[in-house]
């Protein structure tokens, strides 16, 4: 298997989903540690400026799968991205089923660990998410 560099690729136009380690504590709806997200900017900036739709998704703590939990939602993280990148990055609550996004545009998917199989690996769920784009990066690599 060959693994390409993000640098690697002409990213004009395509879908690029984006995993990161973006779980962060929070505490109080606060991030009390910003440095995975300060981290992830190079990143998210690179396939912006390269003109790709980006669709970032990440998982925060540990909350059960198949349900909403508020104290794990990224909300928090949608705000600083979007602070921090001068831009509206919008939280998408149901991005599993696709989100629409023009070149240039960033979202956020809600926490990964709400999705049903995400923590068993499963494979239809990682059929669903490789539709999700044309290009997948794994920028997870966490401390």
């Amino acid at each position: 298997m060959t693994i390409l560099r993000m640098s690697d690729l002409d990213l004009a136009g395509k879908r690029v989903l984006i995993r990161q380690d973006l779980n962060v504590p929070i505490a109080n709806g606060r991030i009390t540690s910003d440095a995975r997200l300060r981290a992830s900017l190079p990143t998210l900036r690179q396939a912006l400026e390269r003109g790709a739709s980006v669709l970032v998704v990440s998982h925060l703590g540990r909350p059960k799968a198949g349900r909403f939990e508020p104290d794990a939602s990224l909300t928090p993280v949608a705000a600083w991205l979007s602070n921090a990148l001068e831009r509206t990055v919008p939280l998408i609550s149901n991005w599993i089923d696709g989100v629409d996004l023009a070149p240039g545009q960033i979202a956020l998917g809600e926490n990964t660990r709400f999705l049903v199989g995400e923590k068993q690996d499963d494979e239809a769920l990682a059929r669903k998410m490789a539709a999700l784009c044309d290009v997948y990066v794994m920028d997870a690599f966490g401390t």
